[in-house]
């Protein structure tokens, strides 16, 4: 059974644009995977705790010397890893807050890179553990700021991606929401058409 698995950042939930772009993947994704699995993680209504000296020090610790505390930290941890490595695709709903990504997307970000675990450093430099699999990318922004410096997004989420072992990305982009009505459909139809072209 293929397994999808949906990313939403939005502070809205499922009301943000993203995620509302991302649920268009996912509906036009299950019609032609009609025995596939999505497996839904809101960073919004469960929102994961930002990274702290402590929840770092459970990463490091080895198994047997952690404390209850850290063992939690870490099975929650290993559990975000767990949905990301059965996953055949992922799909990333992404809006953009003052210039970056939601603090939600990287506190995720923050439990699932873990060394020795999603990465590890080798004598030819960093390597990624999550190979094979695909990321979509839909990302909402009010203004036009792709291919500008103010796009801070694209190449973090990238990279981050790529370092764990996800390579295979496509973004699709909705630029312009909050210019006017005209520009707004005009961003929309063109990232639905092209959610039409990538879901398959």
């Amino acid at each position: 059974m293929t397994t999808l698995l949906q990313i939403t950042t939005s502070l809205f939930s499922e009301e943000g644009q993203s995620s509302k772009l991302a649920q268009n993947f996912v509906a036009t994704w299950q019609a032609r995977h009609p025995d596939g699995h999505v497996v839904v993680r809101d960073l919004a209504a469960n929102p994961l705790p930002h990274l702290t000296a402590e929840r770092f020090q459970a990463f490091l610790a080895k198994p047997d010397d952690r404390s209850p505390a850290q063992r939690a930290i870490v099975a929650e941890s290993d559990a975000l890893i767990a949905e990301l490595r059965a996953a055949d695709a992922v799909v990333l709903g992404l809006p953009m807050y003052n210039f970056g990504i939601p603090s939600t997307l990287k506190a995720y970000i923050d439990h699932i890179a873990r060394a020795g675990v999603t990465f590890r450093y080798t004598a030819n430099g960093p390597e990624g553990l999550l190979a094979d699999r695909k990321l979509t990318v839909l990302a909402a922004r009010g203004g036009q700021y792709l291919g500008t410096p103010k796009d801070t997004q694209s190449g973090y989420v990238r990279d981050f991606f790529n370092f764990i072992g996800i390579r295979d990305i496509d973004f699709i982009y909705a630029e312009g929401l909050a210019v006017g009505e005209e520009a707004r459909r005009a961003a929309l139809d063109a990232a639905h058409q092209r959610i039409d072209a990538l879901a398959a």
